[in-house]
């Protein structure tokens, strides 16, 4: 199969609707008589809804284990051993490479390129750097038609800093100023004998920026999950968070209260409809909506950080309105409105487009050279421009992942 295209879109556009006109034959002519397979995220939800809703399992990984319970590359090599199986006539590939380690990249990208012999593939791409080797001509959409791109370069993007005001000034809090926000000591998790975590010995100071890494599997979401106080297995461990021994009659939401928190996912749970301005206010009161009337100390922050974003001028716009990159940015000013000891971001750009990405990025190294708030950033992608203090690298070994500190 000599033909695979690319498309290259933005987070502005409707890529649901893509999808559709691609299956319909709207954009390339001849598919609408092909039966073919959309080997996605979309796809992957609607799995996984099967499986909650209906304890139907269609689809099993390598591991024998559901969806739901599996890593993001374990979901993504039985998604698309699934699709192969079904013989489809062409594949359409979104987001190929979004929440995968380096190793799974590598496996999806062989396995992309070994059935490129067999069928068309049409991948849908909002980075560049994701655009598969076998690929043969890139489009991109304008005026809801695809134009072929000749030069690759004439893509490259490069967001200026947009972000000039500054951030608010330290306000009062309830919280005391505490220098060691999280300390584990000799920490060991295993699950069902297998064991995830061997000896873990980190510290996470005031207004440090951290950047863990490992890969798929490695124990990354067991230790954010005993930083947020969510998982019972910290209750066994040598755990200090925000001066307080785990297990010592603390509550989860006395640990909550410190921590601000941000992952792609949350989007999905913030689908009510209410302006970008309440949407920032509501981060004082940990709610979706704004249900109280804020104080007008709270009211003047949230319009200082609405100026930092550059959105004062369109603060009662609907928030569901944004780009997927924007929305994030207002959830990230949600998040510190109440200057949080430490903020986390779960694989926090993906599904961004380069230029959304950059935005992002720049607003993060903001946070941590003008506040006190510590960061914890969690992600297999290295984004040029990111400026972390500290990388802490989970390594993952046949008695758990050890860990390690890497020089930035």
């Amino acid at each position: 199969m000599d033909i695979h295209n690319a498309i290259y879109i933005s987070n502005n556009e409707d890529k649901h609707q893509l999808i559709d006109r691609i299956i319909d034959g709207g954009l390339f002519e001849g598919f609408s008589k092909l039966k073919g397979a959309l080997f996605s995220e979309i796809t992957l939800n609607q799995f996984i809804e099967e499986e909650i809703i209906h304890e139907h399992f269609d689809v099993v990984t390598n591991t024998k284990n559901s969806l739901q319970k599996s890593s993001e590359g374990e979901r993504k090599k039985a998604l698309l051993n699934h699709l192969i199986l079904q013989n489809p006539e062409y594949l359409i590939a979104d987001n190929v490479f979004g929440n995968l380690d380096t190793a799974a990249q590598a496996d999806i990208q062989q396995t992309l390129k070994q059935l490129s012999f067999k069928i068309p593939i049409i991948q849908i791409i909002n980075r560049m750097e994701d655009l598969l080797s076998f690929i043969n001509k890139i489009y991109r959409l304008e005026d809801n038609s695809l134009v072929l791109i000749d030069n690759i370069n004439s893509l490259k993007t490069n967001a200026n800093n947009l972000f000039i005001e500054s951030l608010p000034k330290h306000h009062n809090s309830s919280l005391k100023p505490i220098y060691k926000l999280v300390t584990f000591k000799n920490v060991s998790v295993k699950y069902n004998d297998r064991p995830i975590l061997n000896a873990i010995h980190w510290e996470i100071k005031s207004g440090e920026f951290w950047q863990l890494i490992g890969p798929n599997g490695s124990g990354k979401s067991t230790m954010l999950s005993m930083i947020t106080g969510d998982n019972p297995k910290a209750f066994l461990q040598d755990i200090t968070l925000f001066g307080m021994k785990k297990g010592s009659g603390e509550t989860v939401w006395d640990i909550k209260k410190h921590i601000g928190y941000f992952s792609s996912d949350m989007l999905r749970g913030f689908m009510r409809s209410d302006s970008i301005e309440n949407m920032i206010i509501s981060g004082f009161f940990d709610s979706i909506g704004l249900y109280k009337f804020p104080l007008e100390r709270q009211t003047l922050i949230a319009h200082q950080w609405l100026r930092i974003l550059n959105m004062y001028d369109i603060k009662e716009k609907n928030f569901l309105s944004l780009s997927n990159g924007h929305q994030r940015l207002v959830l990230i000013a949600r998040a510190m409105v109440k200057q949080p000891p430490l903020l986390i971001l779960d694989e926090p750009t993906n599904g961004l487009d380069d230029v959304d990405a950059q935005l992002f990025i720049q607003l993060i190294n903001k946070i941590a050279l003008e506040s006190d708030t510590a960061i914890l950033y969690v992600s297999h992608r290295h984004e040029v421009g990111l400026k972390p203090d500290f990388i802490y690298e989970l390594v993952p070994s046949e008695s758990g992942s050890i860990g390690r500190e890497i020089e930035t």
